[in-house]
């Protein structure tokens, strides 16, 4: 099914490991790509559950744009475990005009195919997806 802003279709294996990440922990994060030719949004990578966050930044490209969905852990004030499913819309400046308007475009319909997302994040540079602004959008 295409989305009719931008002519996005989504590939069933996008919502599979999102429900694998939400409901079994399969995944610590899952890297989303718009595949040009194809017209649908695809799963580029998807990081292990022991990934870091930082690895998980330093994985994103610096010039190309991608949907991400990162599973972050964390310890309240009140020393409880808890997590949130962040969904990260990345635009890097320097990325190309024409990409940033599609995935600008999808970006909506996207994300209610993943249904479960707790926190977003839109980005242009990695320091707008820094840990500390990630601990500090959790709580």
């Amino acid at each position: 099914m295409a989305n009719a802003a931008s002519g996005m279709a989504v590939h069933d294996d996008c919502k599979l490991k999102f429900l694998e990440l939400k409901a079994k922990r399969t995944y610590r994060s899952i890297v989303f790509q718009i595949e040009e030719k194809q017209k649908q949004v695809i799963v580029e990578k998807v990081g292990e559950p022991t990934q870091s966050y930082e690895d998980f930044a330093a994985s994103l490209p610096a010039d190309e744009c991608r949907y991400a969905v990162y599973d972050f852990d964390f310890v309240t004030e009140e020393n409880c475990q808890k997590s949130r499913i962040f969904f990260i819309a990345w635009s890097p400046d320097t990325s190309r005009v024409r990409s940033k308007m599609i995935y600008a475009s999808s970006k909506d319909r996207f994300k209610r195919e993943l249904d479960g997302i707790q926190v977003e994040l839109q980005a242009t540079d990695p320091t707008e997806i820094g840990l500390d602004v990630i601990r500090s959008r959790a709580c």
